[in-house]
């Protein structure tokens, strides 16, 4: 492990730390039970099967969002469209497990490839805008989002309603469209291997092809990378259209595997939650579901505290934005880290010098 990985993993363990020391404070100063809360806040999600089986659940679309944006943020295409992806996902899936008639094994690989494919289309709008016409991405994938809602809103609300169903959700979803329960006493479902599988094509996508290693030679530098014979405008496509599709099948998997109906009438978030995830990843898919992990044990725990004090779950925003600011802080431990890569190679140096 060099030191650059150890300074890494040294930062964002000291970021989580002092975060969660602060929120600890701030609940010290406002609440009238702060070791309760505290306990229920870090314990909480461990108390019972069912519980640690919603922290599991809550993790699957992370792990889906947080590689997806890993690859495009890998190629510094800091696309925001993924929010749409899953949202659309998700509709997709609905709508054609209500529309085809497909055998049980087959439907959801169906549904999930289908949803994949048309989340994919979402991401890749705003990289073709800046393509052809230089756009900011940024911009462009945030009104990207919005566009997607009110469409899955208007398909929702005239395609597949449920009349009888007394508010704005779609007809049931067939059970052999339904991805399958893994462990009882929870709703842990077949996603989650899927979600392990999708973390792993990651990494070696990224780290193990000649089109990953160009993916993250163009994020770091575009112009050298254009000065070694890369094609940018390809690998911009690339990274938006695979990170699309991820997110989009992420979405089609939480709907078949978590829901009956599809009842999304506004953004979820687990595209601003998949920002999150790969700031805590280092836009390593090996590492994202660690990420995903630990915000899915935080808000679990979060929500338990929420029930049982009188401290509300705003506080784990709190915390996540506290860990965001220090990871991101360029100049956090900068002078430790100097004198770790300085201590390195003195110490590399002696070697070479004894061998000599």
């Amino acid at each position: 492990m060099n030191s650059n990985t150890k300074f890494n993993i040294l930062r964002t363990a000291l970021s989580i730390g002092i975060a969660l020391l602060i929120s600890f404070v701030i609940i010290f100063l406002t609440s009238k039970e702060p070791v309760t809360a505290i306990v229920q806040l870090l314990t909480g999600p461990l108390q019972s099967a069912r519980r640690f089986g919603n922290v599991i659940e809550a993790m699957i679309p992370l792990i889906f969002t947080g590689v997806g944006v890993s690859i495009m943020f890998s190629a510094n295409q800091i696309n925001l469209a993924g929010e749409g992806s899953f949202h659309i996902g998700g509709l997709v899936a609905t709508f054609l497990a209500l529309k085809l008639s497909l055998p049980q094994g087959i439907s959801p690989i169906v549904l999930i490839l289908a949803a994949g494919l048309v989340g994919s289309l979402v991401t890749a709008v705003p990289a073709i805008l800046k393509i052809k016409t230089n756009s900011n991405v940024l911009v462009s994938s945030l009104m990207m989002n919005y566009l997607v809602l009110y469409f899955c809103n208007y398909i929702l609300s005239y395609f597949i309603k449920d009349p009888t169903a007394g508010s704005v959700v779609s007809y049931a979803v067939p059970e052999t469209a339904q991805l399958m329960k893994i462990i009882g006493g929870t709703r842990i479902h077949i996603g989650l291997i899927l979600a392990f599988a999708v973390a792993f094509f990651g990494y070696v996508f990224l780290y193990k092809t000649k089109i990953g290693y160009e993916l993250r030679i163009t994020g770091e530098n575009e112009e050298f990378a254009k000065y070694s014979g890369i094609n940018v405008m390809k690998i911009t496509l690339i990274s938006s259209l695979l990170g699309g599709f991820l997110i989009g099948a992420g979405g089609g998997v939480e709907l078949l595997g978590m829901y009956t109906r599809f009842s999304w009438t506004s953004l979820l978030g687990y595209g601003w939650d998949a920002i999150i995830i790969t700031t805590l990843a280092k836009k390593n898919p090996l590492y994202v579901p660690l990420a995903a992990f630990f915000l899915a044990y935080l808000r679990t725990g979060a929500s338990i505290m929420s029930r049982s004090t009188d401290v509300v779950t705003e506080i784990v925003t709190i915390t996540q934005g506290l860990i965001i600011l220090f990871i991101v802080a360029e100049q956090f431990l900068s002078k430790f880290r100097h004198n770790m890569i300085a201590k390195e190679a003195k110490a590399t140096l002696t070697s070479e010098k004894e061998v000599k």
